[in-house]
């Protein structure tokens, strides 16, 4: 049984390391079930990289990021380290991540399940159905733009700077992610930015019309200011297939359109880079939800999002589409059958830790597997 590729599993911090032992447990039933194997290296980012080295991500890390098929990232950051300055604090080693390996595009799906509908905060026929990509810059804008910084401007006052700034070649990249996604979709792109105030709004709106026109006339497209996309994903959802927008907006969007889904436990995410001349691309896969150190530890946490994380990784980094398919089946199945975690807890409904849950996937997995044999 030879590996499919070389996966890199980090951890992190808080619930990481529990739901990441979900994954774990995936993986070994993939080998021992279906053959599939894979080459996989672990390492430390964030604050346990800081306990352990004294920054958020070493040199020898990101080396073996950058020969890993994929990476796989549980959560980064707390309490524990809030007083560090930022560039030593635990997300500036996932920054550094995707700054340093080029993922430029976030894919974070927003999927409402039908087990899972009573959990949204929006009325059921507002979300029943709801299927959403967001698609976010993720190595431009204000978050990495100079310059940058905390000045000292004299008789007490400080001022706060961070710049704003995006050229073609960032826009367009992102923009033929989205385009590209579209076409497997339903067909529609909404292009998000602030263009009747920012410059750099203008720009992206002016460069995705110009690639439309040029490479993308099938796929239908739209444009929406930001402030207004916050409130059509509250008022209309499904009104949106595919969203582009940049690393500030997509930022905010893409938690909110995660809630619309009843919690963050149950949101996955993929960020990739650019195809290499194989059609290969560099590619990290995280949970949307944060490294929730207040329960930590404590077995409680939504291990789906770092499951369906996993899928992601399974289709866009190694295709294997039909071992994505079964996981998510089975992750349907358990939800159906009434088991949930706390954080999408309803009445009538069976509480269950983290490790049940894990324990319940891999049940149905062997159901579906058995199922598949007999077939076949």
């Amino acid at each position: 049984m030879s590996a499919n590729g070389k996966l890199l599993i980090l951890s992190g911090d808080g619930i990481g390391p529990e739901v990441v032992r979900q994954v774990r447990r995936v993986i070994d039933w993939l080998a021992r079930r279906r053959g599939v194997s894979f080459d996989v290296a672990e390492g430390l980012v964030g604050g346990a990289a800081i306990d352990a080295d004294g920054v958020p991500l070493t040199d020898a890390t990101l080396a073996r990021a950058q020969e890993a098929d994929a990476v796989l990232l549980g959560a980064v950051g707390g309490p524990k380290w809030d007083k560090i300055d930022f560039d030593r604090r635990p997300e500036a080693g996932l920054l550094r991540l995707r700054k340093d390996l080029g993922l430029f595009a976030n894919l974070r799906p927003a999927m409402v399940m039908d087990a899972l509908i009573d959990a949204s905060p929006l009325k059921a026929d507002i979300v029943r159905g709801l299927d959403i990509m967001i698609v976010r810059e993720l190595t431009g804008g204000v978050y990495f733009g100079e310059p940058r910084g905390i000045r000292d401007l004299g008789d007490g006052v400080r001022q706060g700077l961070n710049t704003q700034v995006y050229t073609t070649p960032e826009i367009v990249r992102v923009a033929k992610v989205a385009f590209d996604l579209a076409r497997q979709r339903k067909n529609s792109v909404c292009s998000v930015e602030k263009a009747n105030v920012m410059e750099s709004g203008r720009l992206w709106r002016e460069e995705v019309t110009r690639l439309h026109a040029e490479e993308y006339s099938d796929v239908e497209l739209s444009h929406m200011y930001a402030d207004n996309c916050a409130m059509q994903l509250v008022r209309n959802p499904r009104q949106f297939d595919v969203i582009v927008t940049d690393n500030l907006f997509g930022d905010m969007l893409s938690d909110e359109a995660a809630m619309l889904t009843g919690s963050l436990g149950m949101l996955p995410s993929a960020s990739l880079g650019q195809p290499d001349a194989n059609g290969r691309r560099k590619a990290l896969y995280e949970p949307v939800h944060g490294s929730a150190p207040d329960i930590a530890g404590r077995d409680v946490a939504n291990p789906v999002a770092m499951l369906l994380s996993f899928t992601m990784m399974l289709r866009y980094s190694f295709g294997l589409n039909g071992e994505a398919e079964m996981i998510e089946q089975s992750i349907q199945k358990v939800l159906n059958g009434g088991m949930r975690t706390a954080d999408v807890m309803a009445p009538g409904m069976a509480r269950c830790s983290t490790t049940v849950m894990g324990d319940a996937i891999l049940r149905a997995l062997d159901k579906l597997h058995a199922t598949t044999l007999a077939a076949a």
